[in-house]
């Protein structure tokens, strides 16, 4: 599943690429029509994630007051863009760094893409989302589309496509896809547990209420890690590298761990997250220089502490790291540096 810092990449493309434009939105799949109407003509406003949720903002009118499409990508969930694609300034130079264009996805161009095993070319700028691998096992019928004349023809199952005068973007695939009026959006966000790069609440306030929500619940830390309403954007893969680099124990009950043990678990997250959205890869070991820095951006085995690692020995300490199921998901971590 795409985590936080996927989603956060997402938002940032659309506010480069589509915020300020009059969109036509369309469901070329058909599943996604009434929304697509209410949606089609309006200028697109505002580009915003928390955790895993994407908010695109729509503008509106006394008969049409404002809306907003949310969506959540789920498992098998992602964004295709084409035509004038740019990312945010702020992140360019490291998703330049991360590696020369390649072809896209779907035979868009940008940087990053190829069809690659799951987990791969996380840094694209074409496809972001679910790896295609992925979502082709989930049964979304997709052929290569040739890079020609703009716009292309939706390939596949596209749920909504949004398409300006100069950029497209088609959505396949989401667990969630929906119009929200600016209410309904102001309680989802108080559903969801803090995210360091939300613009809703400063970062002090963000950490407290993780520190608050973790410290007075008896579940296992890493049950409340992937507890969206406890903390938003982290999956499993940031789980068990977060809980590893803090030699933390995963079933160790959330108000048994010490306030400053939560609040450097948080900030950990604060500095992963950073680093996951610059580079578009979750980078979670530090330190990396050279070929072993280049060797991590390449390949997912050489960028992580534990996770996919069960049966290899420990990088810090030689146990073998375990595979476990915590709440219908696996569990990657070491006995020998956790307990």
């Amino acid at each position: 599943m795409p985590e936080g810092h996927s989603v956060h990449r997402i938002a940032r493309q659309f506010g480069a690429n589509f915020v300020g434009s009059r969109a036509a939105v369309t469901s070329p799949q058909g599943r996604f029509e009434v929304g697509a109407a209410e949606l089609d003509g309006r200028t697109i406003t505002s580009s915003e994630a928390i955790g895993k949720h994407l908010l695109l903002g729509f503008d509106g009118t006394a008969a049409a007051p404002d809306r907003v499409l949310h969506v959540h990508l789920g498992i098998y969930g992602a964004w295709d863009f084409a035509g004038a694609i740019s990312v945010d300034p702020t992140i360019l130079a490291s998703t330049l760094a991360v590696g020369a264009a390649r072809t896209g996805q779907t035979g868009m161009r940008g940087v990053g893409g190829g069809a690659g095993t799951d987990g791969e070319h996380e840094d694209s700028i074409a496809s972001i989302g679910a790896p295609r691998l992925a979502r082709l096992r989930a049964g979304e019928r997709e052929t290569a589309s040739e890079v020609g004349d703009f716009p292309p023809e939706p390939v596949g199952q596209v749920r909504v496509r949004i398409l300006t005068a100069a950029a497209v973007a088609d959505l396949r695939g989401p667990t969630v896809c929906e119009v929200l009026e600016p209410a309904q959006v102001r309680a989802l966000a108080d559903r969801l547990g803090p995210d360091p790069e939300a613009p809703t609440e400063s970062r002090r306030r963000a950490e407290d209420r993780f520190v608050a929500r973790a410290a007075r619940s008896g579940q296992a830390i890493g049950q409340l890690l992937m507890d969206q309403s406890v903390v938003a954007g982290i999956g499993n893969v940031y789980r068990a590298e977060l809980l590893f680099r803090a030699r933390m124990d995963p079933h160790r009950p959330g108000n048994v761990v010490p306030e400053d043990e939560l609040r450097r678990l948080w900030r950990d997250w604060v500095k992963l997250l950073r680093i996951g959205v610059e580079t578009g890869q979750m980078l979670t070991i530090d330190g990396l220089r050279g070929a072993r820095r280049a060797a991590a951006l390449a390949n997912r085995a050489d960028r992580h502490w534990v996770y996919k690692r069960e049966g290899q020995p420990c990088r810090r300490c030689g146990t073998s790291i375990a595979l476990e199921t915590m709440q219908g998901r696996k569990l990657y971590w070491c006995s020998g540096c956790q307990l």
